[in-house]
């Protein structure tokens, strides 16, 4: 079976301790509010910028889901947009979705689409609270700016609840976080396979054990990776698959490296 043209991507928020320092802290807060004091400066924002990207252009990379903490709706500039749009250019890496959450306003909706207009992309993926509220016009605001919205399941417990949230509306569709599922004790095979009708990315992560959110490297988890890769095949997925690792403790990219090499090595076997 040929397996359809899945990009491999590296998840920028896999670098949330790395400003801060790898074990100052074991909760994602402090690691947030640390990143955005180093990037939303513009006076340094290309050095930390092109410092992030670095690494993953060495370890194999050559495309990215951007995290909103290295460049967000809330703060950039069109100064930050043209520096990250020639850094990116420069290390010869694309980005293939933002991430992060998208406000609780129409108008953080749309100042999210113009950023990702910006950057010449049209799929954002994160949670989404606001559309238990206002999906509406959320999704009105989205096809206006050509811009895609994958919910990202977090304390969503089934699919049934994923697709409720998203509704009908042809804007929205699901990102598929295999760890979050592991984490609320749901298995990330069979979710992948209840969502594939809506499924618009993959956040392919590993976490220790149920109950929590610990990542680790890919195979060494709950998440079950390898039959969630074999269930993209099998529904004939063709989309963005994000390396997802946001240690806490150590720097993730060694690990991400060899989890690219397998996810590779198992889609090979299909080509």
């Amino acid at each position: 079976m040929a397996v359809p043209p899945i990009t491999l991507s590296f998840m920028s928020a896999n670098y949330v301790a790395r400003e801060l320092g790898y074990g100052a802290a074991d909760e994602w807060g402090p690691f947030d509010a640390a990143t955005a004091a180093a990037f939303e400066p513009l006076g340094t924002f290309e050095a930390h910028f092109d410092a992030m990207l670095e690494p993953i252009g060495a370890a194999g990379f050559d495309a990215i889901d951007l995290w909103f903490g290295h460049l967000d709706w809330r703060w950039a500039t069109p100064e930050h947009v043209a520096i990250a749009r020639e850094t990116l250019d420069r290390r010869g890496i694309r980005v293939v979705s933002l991430a992060g959450g998208i406000g609780t306003r129409a108008a953080d909706v749309e100042a999210a689409c113009r950023l990702a207009n910006d950057l010449d992309v049209d799929l954002i993926a994160g949670p989404g609270s606001i559309l238990r509220t206002n999906r509406g016009e959320v999704a009105s605001v989205l096809r206006a700016h050509g811009v895609r919205f994958g919910l990202e399941n977090h304390p969503e417990r089934t699919p049934s609840e994923v697709l409720e949230a998203i509704g009908d509306e042809d804007a929205l569709g699901v990102a598929v976080d295999t760890g979050w599922w592991a984490t609320q004790g749901y298995d990330p095979v069979a979710a992948i396979h209840e969502l594939s009708d809506r499924l618009f990315h993959v956040h392919l992560k590993d976490v220790e054990e149920p109950g929590t959110h610990v990542t680790c490297m890919h195979g060494e988890g709950c998440a079950r990776i390898s039959d969630c890769v074999d269930a993209l095949i099998d529904i004939g997925y063709a989309g963005p698959v994000s390396i997802e690792h946001h240690s806490f403790d150590r720097d993730p990219t060694p690990e991400c490296a060899r989890a690219l090499t397998m996810v590779r090595e198992q889609l090979a076997i299909h080509v």
